[in-house]
């Protein structure tokens, strides 16, 4: 594939080359045109094996879309670009564990394979763990439908990597219930095992907190709405984050950087 460094920029098909853009990437690309025929990979025996994966990514990707609908209100600010992507590459990997289902039609079991999504990073280029370091646990009731996140007392200016110019920084603790899904032969599309409380969520936040000064710990509690009863068939994933504002006579401002969300711990 070549990769255009001239001026001329634009997309689209000129004879035998396509130009391109590919997301997360600067630039411009080419590629030869080619490759079979939209019928051909529908229908052909000698695709097979690509409708079965193109099924089961589909699925994956509903799965992946699944996570970041449920943690909607964080999305953008806590992202970066290549987060769809990379949800749905974790999917796969579980995706890939089933050995009940046919090829093609496997389920994306998460109940028996969270631990793909511990550690989740929803920006890869910002860890928590460089700018949180601050002394914290959590924990979650047996019915999964409450969770705390303690944190001790702790020194910001020692414990916190904060951008230029930021006085202020909350903590937040979000819950999100997301189902198995399962390949449905009567729509032909994945589907959640349960309808009802897939996507479930909540976010909770801290105080505003000065920069400047020591924190005298807290703990912050997330509890899903409605009491769910959650089944086997669900997992809930426990996301801890930090964000930054500038304070500026009594109205805290956002900053776009130094934000950062994390799948702490899934049950």
């Amino acid at each position: 594939m070549a990769r255009q460094k001239g001026l001329m920029k634009y997309v689209g098909t000129i004879g035998d080359v396509r130009h391109f853009k590919i997301k997360g990437q600067k630039g411009f690309f080419a590629g030869m045109v080619g490759g079979p025929t939209a019928q051909q990979v529908k229908s052909a025996p000698e695709f097979e094996r690509t409708r079965e994966n193109m099924n089961e990514f589909g699925g994956c990707a509903v799965a992946g879309k699944a996570v970041r609908t449920a943690l909607s209100s964080l999305m953008g600010k806590f992202t970066d670009t290549q987060v769809t992507g990379r949800l749905t590459s974790i999917m796969k990997r579980i995706n890939l564990e089933d050995g009940t289902e046919a090829r093609g039609y496997r389920k994306v079991e998460i109940s028996t394979q969270r631990n793909y999504l511990i550690g989740f990073e929803f920006n890869k280029n910002q860890s928590i763990n460089g700018i949180f370091n601050a002394p914290y646990d959590v924990n979650h009731a047996v019915e999964r439908n409450t969770a705390d996140f303690i944190v001790d007392e702790f020194n910001p200016t020692d414990l916190i990597s904060s951008p230029a110019g930021a006085t202020h920084f909350r903590l937040l603790h979000a819950l999100a219930v997301i189902a198995d899904f399962s390949y449905n032969p009567i729509t032909g599309t994945y589907e959640p095992d349960d309808n009802v409380n897939n996507e479930l969520s909540v976010v909770t936040y801290s105080p505003y907190l000065p920069l400047n000064a020591v924190y005298a710990g807290s703990t912050i509690p997330a509890e899903l709405p409605g009491a769910p009863v959650l089944g086997n068939d669900v997992s809930v994933l426990q996301c801890i984050g930090i964000e930054f504002f500038q304070e500026v006579n009594g109205q805290y401002y956002p900053f776009a950087t130094g934000n950062c969300l994390k799948i702490e711990e899934v049950f």
